[in-house]
């Protein structure tokens, strides 16, 4: 199946007139859909106390570590928290269980008997009201550690991590900030997560196009206006997909199981040739390739 001729430098959106073929496209869970597992798992399992521990196989992007059944078992849930793309659960005895769901990673919970046990389930955990929860990573390009909760933010993968951009001191003075310097395309800025958390693919697109900017501009020529209204946007296309379950193009899944449904809102990401749905916008959606990612646009109203 072929697409639209279009292809990409890393610095610039350039039509040419060579073929820039279909992909599938590998979706990784992102802010939103963290988010919503974790409040998912928050809601039922705050107080919890685990029980038992089955690890079935530890094969992720990195190893499980070996002694996590006997570091989790009889440990109580004290609360719940993200940081980017990362979950990280707390526990008593001042030990944090820090997750990330790869590409097709999933937490499910499971309120009645033992469920029926998938060949990609990693780790499987009951409590003592007869909850059960699985990892299951059918990519197994997730991971999980441990570390000591009180020095939760010096763990190698989460003391580089930039600001939440949900939070209320993430401002257009401090993305421009960010920005400075940086020659870069500013999707290519957007997803990088020592400027800000959590983004991915969907959500650098989606905002870009709400924020009128096209994909492929120079992150460090970014004016102070214009990252006012990118970082607004982001708090707001954030908010909307958290709300609505996040996106689920292909594996994400809630903790019941259920599907998001914000892959109905989407602008841009995924849709190319489709028209575009800025109000009064006649153009199409085309989609190019940055630093070996698809990247979705409107040439017309998109700057």
């Amino acid at each position: 199946m072929k697409s639209r001729p279009l292809t990409v430098r890393s610095d610039d959106l350039t039509v040419s007139g060579e073929w820039l073929p279909r992909v599938r496209l590998i979706i990784m869970p992102e802010l939103p859909e963290v988010e919503n597992v974790m409040r998912g798992l928050a809601q039922r399992l705050i107080g919890q106390r685990l029980a038992k521990i089955e690890l079935r196989r530890s094969t992720l992007r990195w190893p499980i570590p070996e002694n996590i059944v006997e570091q989790l078992t009889g440990k109580r849930i004290t609360g719940f928290r993200r940081r980017a793309k990362y979950i990280i659960i707390d526990l008593n005895s001042n030990i944090s269980w820090i997750i990330h769901l790869g590409i097709s990673g999933r937490i499910l919970v499971f309120n009645d008997s033992k469920p029926l046990i998938d060949i990609h389930d990693h780790v499987v955990c009951h409590t003592d009201d007869c909850i059960w929860i699985k990892f299951n990573d059918a990519r197994r390009f997730g991971m999980m550690d441990l570390y000591k909760t009180s020095e939760i933010q010096q763990h190698k993968l989460l003391k580089n991590i930039g600001p939440e951009p949900l939070d209320k001191g993430f401002s257009g003075t401090m993305l421009e900030s960010a920005l400075s310097g940086k020659h870069v395309p500013i999707k290519a800025a957007l997803l990088d997560q020592k400027i800000v958390a959590g983004i991915g693919n969907i959500y650098a697109s989606e905002t870009l196009h709400r924020s009128g900017i096209l994909p492929s501009h120079l992150a460090m020529n970014i004016t102070e206006k214009r990252a006012e209204k990118l970082v607004l946007e982001i708090k707001s296309v954030l908010t909307e997909a958290i709300a609505a379950g996040g996106s689920s193009l292909r594996d994400h899944r809630q903790v019941n199981n259920k599907p998001g449904f914000f892959q109905n809102f989407l602008r841009v990401y995924n849709r190319e040739g489709e028209k575009c749905l800025s109000y009064g916008c006649h153009g199409s959606v085309k989609r190019a390739v940055q630093y070996g990612r698809s990247t979705f646009y409107c040439p017309q109203c998109q700057h």
